[in-house]
């Protein structure tokens, strides 16, 4: 008996049909949302590189916050600029340090968010890197972890709900989670930065965060851009030490690396930052009109849902709230 011909045209035919049969969905409940934090009052400094993008005094970002949240947006992630900046980061873990002031104040306005801290050193050193650095220039490992620990506890017990590491020092997840269990918090979760390369699409970052290295550069413990194996061992080393949920940084460079990380770990949750050089790509060519701003928006952020990221950290959730509704 002969089958009829497939004609895959008859599932593409009106609008409602295909949202019925789509396989891919993107909500607002994947999303967070970055913000910079900077020390002083009425301050929205904006940031150059990244069109729609400012450094917000806490009085500025509790409101922005506060709309986040209204637009369905579940959690923030933050990141702090420090009034001062010295060779071991103590701006990082001062009880007083920025963010530990603006997860308090988030959390006294606008308790139901959820708010997650990036936890590193590289905005609080002078010299820009993520860790210790001897006198030779090289970045300590060991030592780095202690100072990393107490910065996450520091973030908790300021209120912050999740912690996620960005450091890309070996052990870190492990340190943290300890020092958390052993404070009482372990509750709390760790989203790791797991699989984070060493890559040219966080420039506009460093503008933003004012943490670019002084010297040298980030290879000697982000991962090589070549490598995709040594994705699933760092992975699996993060889970093994207690982290929760996983994230690949960037996102669009690196979907084969997403979709490789979800095929082997199928049962944790996956994040993926929707780094600053992807969105200011976009940003700029939308403004030179050679793109569609709101299209490519939702294109790139399915193609990071497709390959496998349950989480979507990115610059573009308060744009695209609006668009997928709450």
């Amino acid at each position: 008996m002969a089958f009829p011909v497939q004609r895959p045209r008859r599932l593409r035919q009106r609008e409602p049909i295909r949202r019925m049969v789509r396989e891919t969905r993107l909500s607002v409940d994947q999303l967070i949302q970055p913000f910079f934090v900077i020390y002083g009052r009425d301050v929205a400094n904006p940031v150059r590189s990244m069109p729609g993008v400012f450094q917000l005094s806490i009085d500025r970002l509790v409101p922005q916050v506060e709309e986040t949240y209204r637009m369905g947006i579940p959690a923030v992630l933050l990141f702090g600029i420090p009034e001062r900046k010295d060779p071991l980061g103590s701006g990082a873990y001062d009880p007083e340090g920025i963010i530990q002031r603006a997860v308090r104040a988030i959390k006294e306005k606008v308790p139901e968010i959820v708010v997650i801290t990036d936890v590193c050193l590289c905005e609080y050193t002078d010299h820009g890197h993520c860790g210790v650095v001897s006198e030779k220039g090289e970045v300590l490992n060991d030592p780095t972890l202690e100072l990393l620990a107490k910065e996450a506890l520091s973030h908790v017990e300021a209120g912050a709900d999740i912690v996620a590491p960005s450091d890309m020092m070996d052990g870190r997840v492990g340190a943290i989670r300890r020092a958390l269990d052993e404070s009482g918090y372990s509750h709390i979760p760790i989203l790791s930065y797991a699989v984070k390369y060493a890559s040219a699409f966080y420039g506009p970052f460093r503008d933003a965060a004012e943490s670019a290295p002084r010297f040298g550069d980030r290879r000697s413990y982000q991962m090589d851009p070549c490598n995709v194996r040594e994705a699933i061992k760092e992975a699996q080393l993060d889970l093994e030490e207690g982290a929760d949920i996983l994230m690949v940084k960037p996102a669009l460079p690196y979907l084969d690396v997403i979709r490789v990380v979800r095929d082997a770990f199928p049962q944790v949750p996956l994040a993926a930052y929707n780094v600053s050089g992807e969105y200011s790509l976009v940003k700029a060519a939308a403004q030179l009109g050679w793109v569609d701003e709101g299209k490519i928006m939702m294109e790139m952020l399915l193609s990071i849902r497709r390959a496998g990221a349950d989480i979507i950290i990115t610059y573009f959730a308060r744009d695209i709230a609006p668009v997928l509704g709450s």
